[in-house]
């Protein structure tokens, strides 16, 4: 109730013990806190937080507008309702190795469990799409040095992505990931990979836990999590899964009830009141307030009557 009553650091621990134990993690993207509550209530194994999703939630485009502290403020929002590990989106870090350094105080701050660096060049992209930029190697190697360095907690999770499979091929990608490891990177997340040969060379090439970007409508096939489980995969990350969901329900509730005059024939798409109030946990809420309010003071502990 008001708060999870798990900590940041054993978040961290626990997103590190999964890791450590060779499954696959399946790891959904949230929409919004009460999502990340439904991922939890699920038996997902953590939860994400999209740049793209954030920012469409802003209705901005997912080019790197939105800043470290809108990111921050929005992920203390989902870590304070989850007991789940918490994974974030940090695009470029944002600036200068000194601000990749920052951000990582910041998304500690705000109780996360790990986050990603990417190599675009700032403004970014979104990693599926054409016309990507990506910085030399050594200047995001600086980037990931400076972020580990910053780092307070050694368990918070410090992964990084390249985007260079769609720029400069799969060797090169491959080149990156391992001198993004030597920089000081726990998990490597390879964008846009073509084909399952692909996913399969990088895991023979590189020995850190990586993370598979399932996203919809993108360059890289949907394989199912038994298939990434054989591939040596550790995360299987749905990143804009919910919000497409949502977005196309909502978009056919307004279509249906401007067409209709009444959501009557939505009903049964919709989530019940009496489920809403079981993932918002009411009935605690409730007691809390009864132990709170409904007593009554022994006779001593009642205030003295006012002189008249």
């Amino acid at each position: 109730m008001l708060h999870t009553r798990t900590t940041a650091a054993g978040r961290r621990r626990d997103l590190r013990e999964k890791l450590a134990s060779g499954r696959l993690l399946r790891v959904p993207g949230a929409v919004n806190p009460l999502s990340a509550k439904l991922i939890e209530d699920t038996g997902y194994d953590a939860c994400y937080l999209s740049g793209a999703v954030l920012a469409a939630d802003l209705g901005l485009p997912d080019i790197g507008l939105t800043t470290s502290t809108e990111l921050a403020a929005r992920a203390q929002q989902f870590t304070r309702v989850t007991g789940l590990p918490v994974l974030i989106d940090a695009d470029t870090g944002f600036g200068e190795p000194m601000n990749a350094a920052r951000t990582v105080q910041l998304m500690e701050d705000a109780g996360l469990a790990g986050l990603h660096l990417e190599d675009q060049v700032n403004p970014k992209r979104c990693g599926h799409l054409d016309g990507k930029a990506v910085v030399p190697r050594e200047e995001m190697a600086r980037r990931l040095r400076a972020a580990a360095d910053a780092r307070r907690d050694p368990d918070f999770l410090l992964m990084a992505r390249t985007d260079a499979r769609a720029v400069e091929g799969l060797d090169a990608a491959i080149e990156r990931a391992r001198a993004y490891v030597d920089a000081g990177a726990d998990a490597v997340f390879p964008e846009a990979l073509r084909d399952e040969a692909e996913f399969a060379a990088f895991r023979d090439a590189v020995d850190v836990p990586l993370l598979a970007n399932m996203t919809e409508f993108g360059k890289s096939p949907l394989l199912d999590a038994a298939t990434l489980e054989r591939l040596g995969y550790n995360i299987a990350l749905y990143p804009v899964t919910l919000l497409r969901l949502a977005m196309g329900a909502v978009e056919d509730g307004l279509r249906t009830l401007a067409a209709d005059g009444t959501q009557e024939s939505l009903l049964p798409r919709m989530q019940t009141r009496a489920r809403l109030y079981e993932l918002l946990g009411y009935e605690q809420y409730a007691a809390f307030d009864s132990t709170v309010f409904d007593f009554t003071l022994p006779p001593g502990d009642r205030p003295a009557p006012e002189d008249s």
